[in-house]
């Protein structure tokens, strides 16, 4: 429907997939039901991870409906475990889901750094606040369940999106064929995204490292204090962090060219980790030894410059980018997941905030894409600089790791001193009531 047929529709009464025919999983929250028709909906979320689930479950804590859209055939959760941090659990209670979440792993309390080089043990900058390393599982699981039915469609990949000229809706076409209109559409879906692809956004950059995760489990309990122990050595780095008394979770830094092909099998992935961890301290071996190798992953470093985060246009019509699609940066500060939930909040808020003022002064659809519009431009005004300074940060931090030339190296140092002489500040952030 498009002009005045479209003006039936309030954005506060937002449709949802609800067919009888659909497959439910997982309590009614997940389907697979396939569109015989094009379906107009009024917010379409591309991308089942942590962003887009929190993005949908934001918006339900608002009494907005939303539907989203995963390419596979179940919600995955690869990287093993994800570190949150104090600002990631205030969006977390937000949601309601951070109580529950608590339960499921330990508090970290510090961490230390070790170069083998050196032989020196330095302790990490103290960090104000929660930090805690969740099983990424637990998360989805957590959000997910918290959804009501028939929001989660799995086995849906976007293939092309296109503007209606006349009410600047979505038209989002799908691999099976089906069609799409939604009103607003929020891509969660990844570095390599289809929707930042739809709005121009430059594409991600690779570093020239690798990281390898996964989960060693100890059936009778480890004896690791509650902290981040990271070993640096020439060729590598890894690090680990107790999840809880019988499960750690690790990650291991490994240089590699770009062209270099990734090895994706387990036991590949365990060998060339143990390769390039010679000479570590012995549990940090047997930890990579004694691992859960169906845990295992691999993925290569992606970030987006500062420069790219400054001047990119995150809103075409009613089109957005949330998560990292929005913003990919390094792992150096633990942040990614962390910041995907702060984009959910503040984007529900703003969208929530805007629907009040279409059920006050008109339901017409133009007026509705216009203040969609201004939702989203509020939206990406306040995470602008908050993403500028993180991935400057996560930037700075990437070329000092890479040992650079000495005045390079010298630039960046003082850079980093000059903008971050609180190295943890990243994580006092408040992203707000709901």
């Amino acid at each position: 429907m498009r002009g005045s047929q479209y003006a039936a529709h309030s954005f506060a009464r937002i449709q949802c997939f609800s067919p009888s025919s659909a497959s439910r999983l997982y309590r009614d929250n997940y389907s697979n039901w396939r569109m015989d028709e094009m379906e107009e909906i009024e917010i379409a979320i591309v991308g089942g991870g942590i962003c887009g689930l929190a993005t949908a479950l934001a918006l339900h804590r608002k009494g907005i409906k939303s539907v989203v859209l995963e390419k596979s055939e179940t919600l995955r959760a690869t990287g093993a475990g994800i570190t949150i941090r104090a600002n990631g659990w205030c969006a977390l209670h937000q949601l309601g889901v951070a109580s529950n979440l608590r339960l499921t792993s330990l508090t970290v309390q510090g961490g230390k750094n070790m170069s083998l080089a050196t032989g020196k043990q330095q302790e990490r900058p103290f960090e104000k606040g929660e930090i805690r390393c969740l099983r990424r599982s637990e998360l989805i699981k957590g959000l997910a369940e918290n959804l009501p039915p028939g929001t989660i469609h799995l086995g849906c990949q976007v293939l092309s999106i296109t503007l209606d000229p006349l009410s600047s809706h979505s038209i989002i076409q799908l691999q099976n064929g089906r069609t799409i209109k939604a009103t607003v559409l929020i891509g969660c879906d990844g570095a390599n995204s289809v929707v930042a692809d739809f709005l121009g956004l430059k594409p991600v950059k690779f570093l020239s490292l690798s990281q390898v995760r996964g989960f060693t489990k100890y059936p009778s309990g480890h004896d690791f204090k509650n902290e981040i122990v990271q070993v640096i050595g020439g060729h590598g780095k890894i690090g680990r962090i107790p999840i809880d008394n019988k499960l750690v979770y690790w990650f291991a830094t490994l240089k590699m060219n770009p062209k270099d092909v990734i090895a994706k099998d387990p036991e590949l992935l365990q060998q060339m980790t143990l390769e390039s961890i010679k000479g570590f301290p012995t549990k940090m071996l047997d930890m990579v030894k004694h691992s859960d190798r169906d845990s295992l992953s691999i993925s290569r470093m992606k970030y987006q410059a500062p420069w790219d985060i400054l001047l990119g246009s995150f809103r075409k019509g009613t089109v957005t980018v949330a998560g990292d699609a929005m913003h990919v940066m390094g792992p150096f500060l633990g942040q990614g997941g962390s910041v995907a939930l702060e984009d959910a909040i503040i984007l529900a808020r703003c969208l929530a905030q805007k629907r009040h003022e279409i059920d006050i002064k008109t339901n017409g659809s133009q007026v509705i894409a216009y203040k969609v519009g201004e939702a989203l431009d509020q939206y990406v005004k306040e995470r602008r600089m908050r993403l500028v300074r993180l991935s400057t940060q996560t930037y700075l931090t990437g070329i000092l790791i890479k040992n650079p030339p000495l005045l390079v190296r010298f630039v960046c140092n003082i850079l980093m001193k000059v903008l971050f002489s609180d190295s943890t500040s990243h994580s006092q952030y408040d992203c707000g009531r709901l």
